[in-house]
């Protein structure tokens, strides 16, 4: 079934502030596809790229994956897929989208200074 106006509506408000807020201007932030024409039953999807360099890599996944979450829980009956490459990052229902260590400053401070 496809996203209502009122639904859609949410989706670009959820995308636009994710994007004005993304840490890096010059790195990719979520990008949402066109959706028309494609998989029959699939109502949101996009995409990211992880930046090459180390330190921006944590920032970058928690702000995509938060956006998100914010996405799932404004479509609460949608049926969601989220992965990165070939790894599936599982629905928490208090954190959301998470992965071990991604808000982990030591390890952001490792990546930061190698």
């Amino acid at each position: 079934m496809p996203l209502t106006n009122a639904e859609m509506a949410t989706v670009e408000r959820i995308v636009a502030a994710h994007m004005s807020s993304f840490p890096y201007q010059d790195e990719e932030s979520l990008y949402l596809y066109d959706s028309s024409g494609s998989e029959p039953d699939e109502i949101v999807a996009g995409s990211t790229k992880m930046p090459l360099d180390p330190s921006r890599a944590l920032p970058v996944i928690a702000h995509v994956l938060d956006a998100v979450t914010e996405l799932h829980r404004a479509l609460p009956g949608a049926q969601w897929h989220v992965h990165m490459d070939d790894l599936d990052v599982p629905w928490d229902e208090n954190d959301g989208y998470v992965l071990p260590g991604m808000r982990d400053e030591g390890l952001a401070t490792a990546l930061d200074n190698p």
